[in-house]
Formats: C-alpha cells, structure tokens, sequence
C-alpha cells in the first residue's frame, strides 16, 4: 500500500471516531450546530480524499451523506430519530468499506452501498423524514443522558433497524469526565469533558506529529538498553568517585529519556470507552433492558499495545453484563429493584497497575450454584470447595467451558468465554478478578501494568541463582537471623510465621523450583521473607540473599521457560547476570495460596459500610521520636546519599526520576548531614492526594496495626495520633508539606503590590 493511501486510511479512521461520538451527543443536543458542522467535516474530508485516489464507490457513498449533512448543518432538516440512525449506518458502512481497502486496496461492490444510498436521499426529504419519524416514534425508547457538567436531557433515540427495541425500554449513560483526546489525534478538546463538542483548530495540527506505533516500539526497546546499560554503569562506578558524578547525570537523563518515551506511548482510557455507549446503547435495545451507563476515570492512561489488548475482554464484559446480568425491567421491579440498572466502567491507577472495573447491580452469581457446577462438571472435589472462601470460589468461572447461565445467547454467557478474557488479560503481565453478590451484582476487574517494557523490581537470590521479584506485588521484608530460625513454624509439611499476631504462610523458593528438599531451615544461615500480596492471595516468599532495588527491562520467555508457569519473564541485571522475573499469582497458585480469611473478612466488612478503626502504619523514626505514616499513602522506601539532596529557598528537594519532590524534614535530619555528601538520607515517598511528597526518617522501624484513640469524656476520635504497639505516637500529615507552586506563590509579591512598586 502506498504511504498516500495509508495516510488517508488512518486520518478517516480518526474522522469516523470523532464522528461517533458527535452522533451519540446530538442525540441529546439535536440543535447543536457545533456537533452537526465536526460530523459533516469528517464525512467532507472522506469524500474529497477518495475522488483523488480513485475510490470512486466510497466517493458516491460519502458524497451522499454529506448532501444530508448539509442539510442538517443549514437548518433545512431536524436532527430526528430516523436521519442519525440513517447517519449511524453511514459511519457503519464507511468503516466497512475503510477495513475492506486496508485489507485487499479495494473498495468493494458499489450495489452493496445502493440500499444505504437511497436510504440516505428519502432522509433528505422533510416529509418523508416526518413521516417516518412519527413510525419510528412509536418504537424508539427514550432515553435519559445525565451529566454533572451539562445537566440531564431527555430526548428520543433512533433506532438501528437491525435491532429491534423493546416498547417503553430506557437506555441511560451518565459520563463523570468526557473522553480525553490522544495526542496524534487532532479532536475535540479534553476540557470540555462530555458536553459540547467544538470544531477543530488549526492549531492542534500544527502542535502534534503523527508516530507510527513500530517507531515508538523501537524506541522503547532502545532505552531499555540503555536502562540495561545504565544500571552497569552505575555498578562499575560505585567505587570510583571520579566517575560517581558522571555516573549520576546518566542516571537522571536515562530515567527523564524512559519517561518521556513511555508517555509518548500513553494514551486515555477513554479511547476505548467512548465506544461503549454506543454498544450499551444497541444492545439495551436488543435486549430489552432499561440502563444507566457510568463512566470514571477516563483520563485515565495506559501504554496503548496494552489498550488494544484489553479492548476485546472489556467488550466480552459489558456484553456479559447486560445479557446475564442486569435483569429486565419487570424482574427488576418485582424483586424491589430499579427498573434501571446500573453499569459503571470505572478506571484508576493503583501504584504500577492500571485497574479497570465493570461493575453491574443486576443478579449477581450465586456461590452455591458455582459451587454445584464445579463438582457437577468434575472440576474440583466437593470437599476442596467446601474450603474455599467466597470470592475464591467465584475465580473457577474462568476456568474453560465454565457457565451457569440456564441459556446460551448469541450475545454471550457469563462464564462462556471468561477463560478467554483471563487468558488474554494474563498475557500482557495482567490479572483478572471478580466479584458478586447474589441480588445485587457483579464486578470484573482487570489489573494492567502501565507498561511491559520497564518495572521496579527487588532482586532475590536462591539456590545461588538471581531472580527479578517485581515490586508492585512486594508489601514489606522481614530478616529471618540464625537466631530467630525458631520462629518459622511447621503445622505437618506448611511452613508458618507468625507476623503481628497472625499466620502468614510461606514458600519456600528453592523447594519451589526443586532445587532443594530441606524440610526444616538452616539454622546456619540467614534467610529473608518477602511478604507479598498476589490478588489477595497473601504470602511470605523465603530467599537466601537481597540486592538492591533495579528497574528491570521486561523480556519475552522461550516457549519452554513459559510452559513452567512460574516466570513472568527475563531481564539482565546490571551485573551482567541473566535473571527471571518470578510472577507472585502463580506462585500462589502452585503452591497451593488461597486468599486470605483476613482478606475475605476486609471486603464483606467493606461490603457492609462497616468502619474499620484498625490502620496500617509504617512506624519510623524521625525528630528523635517514633512516628507513623499511613501505609496506603507510602509509594516506596530511598536510600540514596545526601549530595541527591537539593534545596530551593533552603527547602529540601529531591529530582525523583525527572520529578521534583518536596521533602518534609521533622526533625532536621538533612540540615544537620548536609555537610557530609558522602552520608545516606531516608526518604519515604508519599501519595498525598494528587502529588507525592517526600519524608525524611533516620530510621525505619517495622510495619504495625494501629487504633483509634477517643477522648476521655467526649468519646470524639482524637486527631492526629494512633495505638500503634500500645504505645501513643504521632501520625505523620502529610498536607504539612508546601507545594512547590505554594512556594513559587509565596516567595512572589502580589499583584496589587507589584503594581504599587
């Protein structure tokens, strides 16, 4: 294919994308002009682009919607129900056409377009329009479209005569944050969120660049060999200190380089779920069911080869939902529920992960008929069921051919192909869980990595033997010495530690890979517990040795090494070393994890809106005195020397990976090491609501469960500090820590006053 018509190709791809979301905002704004004019451009630009290169089919097609666009655009015809599901069936059609050139450079039969065609000129008709209006009517639902930003709108929906309606049904979208923008894609701009649309200015082509993606792969594998590269340089200098400053300002630029290849590779969310009201929409009708579609999060972004792998699983999902989950209207009125259900997509980052959640209200699954077709099926033993927990025994959906749908639909069937979206989600690094409650819905959840190509990663080590142990699943470590081998504790052949009250099993990595078959531990050597937290699923992975934290660069597995199941892949470590990467779920999985009762008791006490007084805390050391950090605000733990420290209006910084970090130093632990470069600082990083900011702590302690304190006498929670090992201690506020914009403020004078002087 020439480069002229893959271009064209492309640019309509977007014009069509644009195009369908202007189609599903005008049929709740039919008078806005802006929508009208950005659908009759990308119908304009398709058509004058084919004359050119010879499309002289598509070139009839286009021609003809933008002959009924152009009527709509002058206010010669109304925005009705039958004219955009006539314009519904053009994107349908012209995006046919578009897949059938990339595929064979031709366009097709023209009389495979003549039906559509004439369908489009009997539109341009008012009468005929009016006409058919009023017949459509009669058939179409309504539908309601609340948004926070625009307010709520009642209009009449067209609809697509391949799918038929049920009378009276409601389909309803609410979007929380309009769909946000790619960068190569000149469109609608971000802020406007999901009111309404604006045309495009030249201004935003001439501030972006088309990339072809295999570009920006060959980028991505180049700096993560110069990661590879940096991480030996840092380890061949690390006893040179004529180098340790060269060493250093390679350091930052490859970590600014990775970062911004990386977001050049982002891309929203929303890409993926501004294609959802549209399937909502068709299959509500189909179906017959009346539902509220809500969207979160959508300026949520993620590496795009890992969006087009989960774009697949997320429609198998809302596919799921609306066939097998959310019940008709006149069940759900009986049962005491909303005659509309509810189905949320909802996206959010979770430290390295993106989660994704399809979340219905409708019947849920019910455990005891999971539990029946497992055994039924012969997929596990009735007694092994009997021990599982709830929310475990709901994963055995995923396995193949699992289903408890009573009927199969051509639409799908919960459980009929969730081993294929487990499979899929897997593939790319990711993990898949769900949850429901008989009655009351259903939660698929997707956990994606930002990126396949660069982790954090703790390195371990084995059976003399290195492993890349990657950190997003890594809660805390514990140092097993010779003197405390006791502590391990062995109930028939599973090993046990007990850690602040409770049981955490372990495994054993060297067993694991039946390299060794100790039964009990060297009481000669040390040993080191990684606590990790696998999808719930919560362990102690024991290893011979640690060494320090690296970002690791990701590679693909032979077909060997992945049929273990153990491996997630392989790195090079900045020694030279070649390294497997250890994947936690399947650890947990082949040795037998089940998800903790802890675990099991926090989300039914979450389900049930009980308060939870008891909090994780990291207890340190700081201002000579022990204090507490929250643990779900602590992102990670710095050891670096203090010449990392810098200081702007004698406020400490830090440059964290291309990033300035403002540090809170309590107990003037920096100022009094600022004169020896060569001593180590402790930073521990925090998430304070959208920025992260830096403590510093002389030491850190341990991780502890700490509990609400009420005043004598007025019973009010006190502020402020915890029981944390029976003891009262501080908790650390994280809002004590200015911003930098708060400091660029002050340290400026005031309008009025710069105006004064």
């Amino acid at each position: 294919m020439d480069e002229l018509t893959r271009e064209f190709l492309i640019e309509s791809q977007e014009g069509l994308d644009r195009m369908e979301r202007c189609l599903t905002e005008l049929e709740n704004h039919p008078e806005d002009a802006a929508l009208i004019s950005e659908i009759f451009r990308a119908v304009h630009t398709i058509k004058g682009t084919t004359g050119f290169l010879g499309f002289t089919h598509l070139e009839k097609l286009s021609h003809a919607g933008e002959n009924l666009l152009g009527l709509l655009r002058d206010g010669k015809l109304a925005a009705s129900a039958p004219v955009i599901t006539g314009l519904l069936q053009l994107l349908d059609v012209l995006r046919s056409i578009l897949k059938t050139i990339e595929s064979t450079e031709r366009e097709g039969d023209d009389a495979d377009q003549a039906p559509l065609i004439a369908l489009l000129e009997r539109l341009k008709v008012p009468a005929e329009s009016e006409s058919d209006g009023e017949a459509a009517a009669a058939k179409a639902p309504r539908v309601r479209k609340s948004m926070k930003k625009a307010g709520a709108v009642s209009t009449a929906l067209p609809v697509r005569p391949s799918l038929a309606p049920a009378p009276g049904q409601i389909v309803g979208v609410e979007e929380h944050a309009g769909p946000s923008t790619p960068i190569s894609t000149p469109s609608v701009p971000a802020d406007q969120g999901a009111g309404v649309s604006a045309p495009v200015h030249s201004q935003a082509s001439e501030s972006t660049l088309r990339v072809d993606v295999a570009l920006l792969n060959r980028m991505m594998n180049l700096v993560g060999e110069l990661v590879l590269t940096r991480n030996q340089v840092l380890q061949a200098t690390s006893a040179d200190p004529n180098m340790t400053m060269l060493s250093r300002r390679l350091d930052m630029v490859t970590a600014d380089l990775r970062e911004a290849v990386m977001k050049a590779r982002l891309q929203p969310v929303s890409n993926i779920f501004s294609k959802m009201p549209r399937l909502v929409r068709d299959l509500s009708q189909q179906l017959g069911r009346r539902v509220r579609l809500e969207m979160e999060g959508q300026d949520t972004e993620l590496d795009k080869s890992l969006l087009e792998a989960i774009k697949d699983p997320l429609t198998h999902a809302v596919r799921n939902a609306l066939d097998h989950g959310i019940e008709p209207p006149e069940v759900r009125a009986s049962a005491g529920k909303d005659p509309e259900g509810s189905l949320k997509l909802r996206a959010l980052q979770e430290g390295s992960h993106v989660v994704v959640e399809v979340s219905d209200d409708g019947a849920g699954i019910p455990a005891d008929k999971v539990r029946a077709t497992a055994i039924e099926r012969g997929l596990i033993s009735a007694d092994r069921t009997a021990q599982l927990p709830e929310r475990e025994l709901l994963q055995l959906v995923f396995l193949p051919g699992f289903s408890t749908a009573a009927t199969v639909t051509n639409i799908s069937g919960r459980g009929v192909g969730m081993d294929v979206v487990r499979t899929n989600v897997e593939r790319i690094g990711g993990k898949v869980e769900i949850d429901s409650v008989a009655g009351r819905g259903t939660t698929l959840r997707l956990r994606i990595p930002l990126t396949l190509a660069i982790i954090p990663a703790l390195i371990v080590r084995s059976a003399g033997q290195s492993f890349a142990l990657p950190q997003g699943a890594l809660s805390e470590l514990v140092h097993i010495s010779p003197e405390r081998a006791a502590e391990i504790e062995w109930i028939e052949s599973a090993p046990l530690y007990r850690l602040r009250g409770g049981l955490l099993p372990l495994v054993f990595l060297d067993r694991l890979l039946e390299v060794s078959a100790q039964a009990a531990v060297d009481a000669a050597r040390d040993r080191f517990i990684a606590v990790l937290d696998a999808d719930g699923r919560r362990f102690g992975l024991v290893v011979d040795g640690l060494a320090d934290p690296e970002e690791i660069v990701v590679k693909p597995l032979s077909a060997t090494l992945k049929g273990i199941g153990l491996y997630s892949g392989a790195t090079v470590l900045g020694s030279g070393d070649l390294a497997l990467i250890l994947d936690p779920g399947a650890i947990a999985c082949k040795a037998g994890i089940t998800i903790s009762a802890e675990e099991a008791s926090r989300d039914s006490a979450s389900d049930s809106h009980e308060d939870l007084a008891a909090t994780d805390y990291l207890l340190v050391e700081a201002a000579g005195g022990r204090a507490a950090i929250p643990l779900a605000h602590v992102l990670r733990i710095e050891q670096l020397p203090m010449a990392r420290i810098e200081s702007i209006e004698h406020r400490p910084v830090l440059n964290l990976e291309g990033q300035l970090l403002p540090i809170q130093d309590p107990g003037d632990l920096l100022s009094v090491r600022q004169n020896h470069p060569d001593a180590n600082a402790i930073i521990v990083v925090c998430r304070d609501g959208g920025r992260h900011v830096g403590i510093a702590v002389s030491h850190v302690l341990d991780v502890a469960v700490g509990s609400d304190l009420l005043d004598a006498g007025t019973q009010q929670q006190t502020g402020g500090v915890t029981l944390l090992k029976d003891c009262v201690t501080d908790i650390v506020q994280l809002n004590n820590v200015p911003s930098l914009q708060t400091r660029a403020l002050e340290q400026s004078p005031h309008p009025l006053e710069e105006a004064i002087q």
